[in-house]
C-alpha cells in the first residue's frame, strides 16, 4: 500500500494495534461462534416449528436464522468492532467458514443431502466477505467516505427489514426491523452525522426498490 494510500485510509479510521495473543483468540472465538450458529441454524432448520419448546416457536429462531439479515448484521457487527480492516477481514471471514462450514457439514453427513447450488452462493460469499469487511470498516470512521460507507450498510438492512411497492411500504419481518434499529445504533457517532446516514440510507433504499419494481415490469 502506498504512502498517499495509507494517509487517506488513517485519514477515515485509524487502526488500533493488538497484541497478538488477543488476535489469535479473538479469531478462534469467532470462528467457534460460526460453527456453532451453523450448526444451530441446521438443527432449526431441520425441525417442525411445532416440535420445538414453545418459547423457540413463539420466537421464530427457525426462520430467523433462515435469513439473510441476521448474517448481515452478525458480519458487519463483527467487522466494525474489529481493531483494523485487516483484522476485520480475517475475523468475516472466519466466522463464515465456521458457519457455512458447519451448516452444509450437518447437511451432507447428517441431513443426508447435497444441496449444491445453494451451498455455492455462500461458498462465493464466504470468499468474498473479506473483501467486503475490509471495506466495511471504514464505516465507523469520518468523513464523506464513512458516511456513504455506513448509508449502504444501512441500505442492506433496510432490503431486509421493508417491503417497498408503489402503494405500499411494510415491515417484512419483525426480527429484521429489530436489526435495522439495531443498526442505527452501532453507526452511530453523532446526531449530524447519524442524519445523513438514515437520510442518504434511506434514499437509496427507495430508489433500488423502484428500480427492482421497474425491472419487473419490463
Amino acid at each position: 500500500m502506498g504512502e498517499d494510500m495509507r494517509t487517506f485510509l488513517y485519514d477515515i479510521r485509524k487502526p488500533m494495534n493488538v497484541p497478538v495473543s488477543r488476535k489469535i483468540i479473538s479469531s478462534i472465538s469467532l470462528l467457534i461462534i460460526g460453527v456453532i450458529l451453523g450448526v444451530l441454524s441446521k438443527v432449526l432448520d431441520e425441525t417442525a416449528s411445532n416440535s420445538l419448546p414453545f418459547y423457540l416457536e413463539m420466537l421464530d429462531l427457525r426462520n430467523f436464522f433462515s435469513r439473510m439479515g441476521i448474517w448481515i448484521f452478525i458480519s458487519v457487527l463483527i467487522s466494525l468492532y474489529s481493531k483494523s480492516p485487516m483484522r476485520s477481514a480475517i475475523n468475516v471471514f472466519l466466522f463464515f467458514v465456521g458457519m457455512v462450514g458447519s451448516y452444509y457439514l450437518y447437511t451432507i453427513e447428517i441431513a443426508g443431502f447435497f444441496p449444491k447450488s445453494y451451498m455455492m452462493i455462500w461458498i462465493a460469499m464466504t470468499l468474498i466477505s473479506p473483501f467486503l469487511a475490509f471495506a466495511c470498516w471504514y464505516a465507523k470512521g469520518k468523513g464523506t467516505i464513512a458516511v456513504l460507507l455506513s448509508s449502504v450498510i444501512l441500505l442492506m438492512i433496510s432490503r431486509q427489514a421493508f417491503a417497498f411497492g408503489f402503494w405500499y411500504f411494510d415491515i417484512r419481518y419483525i426480527w429484521e426491523f429489530l436489526l435495522f434499529i439495531f443498526t442505527i445504533f452501532i453507526l452511530y457517532q453523532s446526531p449530524k452525522q447519524l442524519v445523513k446516514v438514515v437520510t442518504i440510507g434511506m434514499l437509496l433504499f427507495f430508489l433500488t426498490a423502484q428500480i427492482n419494481l421497474l425491472w419487473g415490469m419490463l
